[in-house]
């Protein structure tokens, strides 16, 4: 195997593992162990958690029997009054209409495409909806189709105080009366929803909750098929671990999750942001996915509010988080949270790679600089494999003569041009596969650390230099793919022209089809693959240079 096969090889090789990477992304459940976290913001102790034994499990039947979770996604036509709420990292708006979240924006992260514009998560409008709602399953209870009365129009968060409160009233029905709480938190994305109930009827009543995230399967702003990332729905569960459900198994019906459990999370991912309903540990839960009308789909939990004996009160709440993928945060938020930061099958590798290259940068203040530090640790770490690589490289190029004089003096005898190369390779002490073992090892790093420079919500809007501000975009002038195609034809000219001119031509060509590609790649991860070209480059120049000046000197020895 002369050098251009082996470089053929690397691209086969590497190609395969991207095919595999996102084949078991997409098809297999990643099981990671969860991280240990602290307890969810606005829970109560453990000592007043509700036990299992005090309220029954929630069942499709015994819900169902209560009228179950209302079909359709939407409050009625009458829009209601919106509700303004503003702290210092988010502003949201409630509607009156059902009590929905249906408008989430962040402060301190911008819009894909107007930097002007504060990112939006949750919104309802004509072409895109994603909402989240509640409501009370029981006879006469609020639901998110009923019609909430609100103290005010607007709520702040006011100085020195560390959460905003925004009570909603329901008519008082069947005796029963039913406040619906938000509670959002200074420096949050985490945020409280429930329920208040008091029965001042003359029966008993035992209610369920059910909290639910609707959204179409629109993928995000900015999502492109070169750069392909998931966006559905996501369940955890201590036993099962964490799960990927899509739109479309939703649609055919071939979901897998465990429907009852005491523990874990429903949430909806997309690229870089997650909204997900933490229920407390210990609480006896139902998660259900369906798909609405109007080519919407929802993924819920259903969770007892517990028996409400005539005179007396009872609360409901779960926490809910919508916000970014913020690597060390989400894994204090819940276990199993920081999951939704998906590496897939290289998780092992991966969570360690951001580990560093977030070291870096709380070092060194900037992400591009960050990923070039990295990339250069990365290459010292693997330079014995790389230089084992180019040495049998090297080898091969200064016997490539004597492998085109075989060619030339056998001709179309491919049995006994085989017999002489293999003789050739023994006298020469070559071993024409010793470069093929140690690229394949170092292929599940790269594309470990080609996820984390993709999935990192850190690296968006993050500038590097000059006129890369956006280290997650692509290169607005394709000035670093331009010189990535540079830096393999370099490497190809560290190669002999192969005899083959079906091969000659592929060496070619195929600097120019990588650049193309890489066009539509995010600049961090061309910036990764541009540095590790040049350190690549001076290795094997290097290399190549030792191996060729030994060829000529062990040549003039002989000749004397």
């Amino acid at each position: 195997m002369d050098s251009q096969r082996l470089i053929l090889f690397f691209v086969f090789s590497f190609s395969l593992f991207l095919l595999l990477d996102a084949w078991q992304r997409d098809r297999q459940t990643e099981s990671a162990p969860p991280s240990a976290s602290a307890p969810v913001a606005g829970q109560k102790a453990a000592g007043d958690r509700p036990q299992a034994a005090q309220v029954p499990v929630p069942s499709e039947k015994l819900v169902a029997a209560q009228g179950g979770v209302p079909q359709q996604a939407q409050a009625p036509s009458e829009p209601g009054g919106l509700v303004h709420v503003e702290t210092d990292l988010l502003r949201a708006r409630i509607s009156t209409s059902g009590g929905d979240l249906r408008h989430l924006e962040f402060k301190k992260h911008r819009d894909t495409f107007d930097r002007n514009k504060p990112f939006v998560l949750l919104d309802r409008n004509a072409e895109h909806t994603y909402i989240a709602q509640s409501g009370l399953i029981g006879r006469d209870l609020p639901n998110h189709r009923t019609q909430f009365g609100s103290a005010a129009e607007r709520y702040e968060l006011a100085e020195g105080e560390d959460h905003v409160e925004v009570r909603l009233t329901a008519p008082a029905a069947g005796g029963v009366q039913v406040t619906k709480v938000y509670r959002f938190y200074r420096n949050s994305y985490l945020f409280d929803v429930g329920f208040e109930l008091a029965n001042q009827g003359a029966e008993a009543i035992q209610p369920y909750a059910y909290f639910q995230l609707v959204r179409d399967e629109t993928p995000p702003a900015g999502d492109s098929a070169m750069v392909p990332t998931f966006t559905g729905v996501a369940v955890y569960t201590d036993k099962e671990k964490f799960q990927k459900v899509s739109f479309e198994d939703i649609q055919k019906g071939k979901t897998s999750y465990p429907k009852n459990s005491l523990d874990g999370w429903i949430g909806m991912l997309q690229h870089y942001f997650v909204s997900a309903w933490l229920p407390r540990d210990e609480t006896p839960r139902e998660f259900y996915t369906r798909r609405l009308d109007g080519g919407l789909y929802a993924a819920g939990t259903i969770i007892p509010a517990g028996k409400v004996a005539p005179g007396a009160t009872a609360a409901v709440t779960v926490p809910l988080y919508a916000g970014p993928e913020e690597q060390g945060k989400l894994a204090a938020i819940a276990p199993g949270l920081d999951l939704t930061v998906d590496y897939g099958w290289l998780t092992v590798i991966a969570v360690p790679l951001f580990w560093v290259l977030d070291w870096l940068h709380k070092w060194v203040q900037n992400w591009g600089v960050a990923i070039i530090l990295l990339t250069i640790i990365i290459k010292a770490i693997f330079y014995p494999l790389s230089a084992a690589s180019y040495r049998s490289m090297a080898k091969m190029r200064v016997v490539a003569p004597k492998m085109q004089k075989l060619k030339d003096q056998y001709g179309s005898d491919r049995q006994r041009l085989q017999q002489a190369m293999m003789e050739l390779y023994k006298t020469e002490k070559i071993n024409p596969l010793g470069g093929c073992m140690p690229i394949l090892v170092q292929i599940p790093v790269f594309i470990a650390l080609y996820w984390v420079l993709l999935g990192s919500v850190e690296l968006r809007h993050a500038p590097f230099v000059l006129w890369i501000d956006d280290l997650a975009a692509r290169d607005p002038y394709f000035i670093l793919p331009i010189l990535m195609g540079l830096t393999m034809i370099i490497q190809t000219w560290l190669n002999p022209t192969p005899p083959d001119p079906v091969q000659a031509k592929i060496m070619k060509i195929m600097p120019v089809v990588f650049s193309v590609f890489f066009f539509f790649f995010p600049a961090g991860l061309v910036l990764y693959w541009l540095v590790n070209n040049i350190l690549s480059i001076a290795q094997q120049w290097q290399i190549t240079r030792m191996i060729e000046r030994d060829g000529r000197v062990a040549a003039r020895k002989t000749r004397r």
